[in-house]
């Protein structure tokens, strides 16, 4: 049900550092206790449930135990690191690019205001925080054509469901970029709250930081950044996961109920965490 902390780090450390830099190690032990609890948690009700059956005897010949070889640790260190490349230049790459180009399309956006005129306006005028003014009117330009783009459409068509969670589009579009591979989830984030390369990831995070709504309401906050956290924790496994447990099996049926529960069991988590956290704080 959780994700491996190789493939979800990313997410947490991004994460984490934008919005707990006080209590990091904290805060990531206590989203792994988290999980591990709820896992727990979950195989007991289906015990009781769905696999309420008599037990039978489980028995596995072990091999005998050696000390590993260089040449052996060598040989799986290659191995793991070239699955992992393969996968990123695979499923990863085509799905950025993929999120790119939805973000990308349509070219022609009709602004609500000529955010061109404007800049050369200031540029015109002899201001200390020039700079400043444009680059606040190039970003309010990029988020306003990002939300008529495909992928902005696609995420306020989701929003809706998300909105309790305290989620808007752009997580939405985040989370949903996931399926494909949860390291896409941080690619995808990049693409959408308009990083600079050049900046490193410290951009990003000042990005996600200051962002705000339409209302002048930061969208992201250290309650909505856990919620966030906890879903990622908790929802739909990359397809790959998907496509071994259907293969293991031997139906899709197991695949199927695997996507619906955990990616219910992600929302109703979330949906208390933020509900009962705005509450109280």
């Amino acid at each position: 049900m959780c994700c491996d902390i190789q493939v979800t780090l990313p997410v947490y450390v991004l994460i984490i550092t934008a919005f707990f830099p006080n209590h990091p190690g904290s805060v990531l032990f206590s989203i792994y206790i988290f999980g591990i609890l709820t896992a727990g948690l979950v195989a007991i009700v289906f015990k009781k449930t769905i696999f309420k059956s008599k037990e039978t005897p489980f028995v596995m010949e072990l091999p005998p135990y050696r000390v590993p070889t260089l040449i052996n640790t060598t040989r799986h260190m290659w191995s793991k690191g070239a699955q992992y490349l393969h996968k990123m230049g695979g499923i990863i790459l085509v799905a950025s690019i993929l999120v790119w180009a939805l973000g990308y399309y349509p070219v022609n956006v009709n602004y609500s205001k000529n955010y061109d005129s404007e800049i050369t306006k200031i540029e015109n005028q002899h201001l200390k925080n020039k700079t400043e003014l444009i680059d606040n009117l190039l970003i309010e330009k990029n988020s306003e054509k990002q939300s008529h783009s495909y992928i902005g459409r696609i995420g306020k068509f989701i929003e809706p469901a998300m909105r309790p969670l305290g989620f808007d589009w752009k997580m939405s579009v985040s989370i949903l970029s996931g399926v494909a591979a949860k390291e896409i989830v941080v690619s995808t984030i990049g693409v959408l709250y308009n990083a600079n390369d050049d900046k490193n990831s410290t951009n990003l995070i000042s990005r996600l930081q200051s962002e705000k709504d339409e209302n002048g309401n930061l969208r992201f906050t250290p309650l909505i950044a856990y919620s966030f956290l906890i879903f990622i924790l908790l929802y739909f496994p990359c397809l790959a996961s998907i496509a071994a447990i259907s293969k293991e099996s031997g139906s899709w049926k197991w695949a199927l109920f695997t996507i619906f529960y955990t990616t219910f069991l992600a929302w109703f988590t979330s949906l208390l965490i933020y509900q009962i956290g705005s509450i109280i704080i």
